[in-house]
């Protein structure tokens, strides 16, 4: 059974990286004992670039606790809570594992996993590690994102209960190798997949059209 680690929101703040330069972002969260869960994302959490950012399909960010070991040595560096931006940090759901359409029990919400998350260079200005965006896209340890069915409040002592796997059993590391090489054939596959993101829908049919 999963878990969650970490439930976190935050709002958009202004941000200092490189000594002085700034910018707005809602990256840095702060956990939270719960919080409701509604059909737009968390109660208090929001994003700042709405164009490639949350939104229904990505109501909700999760991200595997077993990487931060992997991402801290490799950087040499502690990672802070919430590092990816994500609300809940899971133990026991690792990108090989999810799938595209697996729906999650959470407290009282019930959430569709919906696409691989697409790492952006914040990531790197929050961590203060350069490369690390770069890491995720080559290793597929993204994270990934998700629709509310049911609304509800989440504790952060909640367990996270499979309902259903996803039809196609597509999982987030497979998504994320065809989605970042732009695997033809696979791409065309992956458009068969009910639960897939509008925004990847959209992305790869015009690929596809190309």
């Amino acid at each position: 059974m999963a878990e969650i680690v970490t439930l976190a929101v935050g709002k958009p703040k202004e941000m200092r990286y490189d000594e002085n330069r700034t910018l707005v972002t809602g990256i840095k969260k702060s956990a939270v004992a719960e919080v409701l869960l509604t059909k737009q994302g968390f109660m208090h959490d929001d994003v700042a670039d709405k164009k490639h950012h949350g939104g229904p399909d990505r109501a909700v960010c999760l991200y595997p606790i077993e990487h931060y070991e992997k991402w801290e040595k490799e950087f040499g560096k502690p990672l802070p809570k919430s590092a990816f931006g994500e609300n809940l940090t899971v133990r026991g759901m690792l990108e090989q594992d999810v799938c595209i359409g697996d729906v999650y029990a959470v407290g009282e919400a019930v959430i569709e996993i919906t696409q691989g998350r697409v790492p952006c260079s914040t990531i790197d200005k929050y961590t203060s590690a350069s490369s690390l965006m770069k890491r995720l896209v080559q290793t597929g340890y993204t994270g990934y994102l998700a629709r509310v069915l049911q609304e509800g409040v989440v504790r952060a002592d909640d367990r996270i209960t499979l309902q259903t796997k996803g039809e196609g059993q597509l999982t987030i590391l497979k998504c994320n190798q065809i989605y970042f090489t732009n695997d033809q054939q696979a791409m065309a596959h992956m458009l068969t997949i009910p639960a897939l993101a509008d925004e990847w829908k959209v992305k790869i049919a015009k690929r596809l059209g190309k």
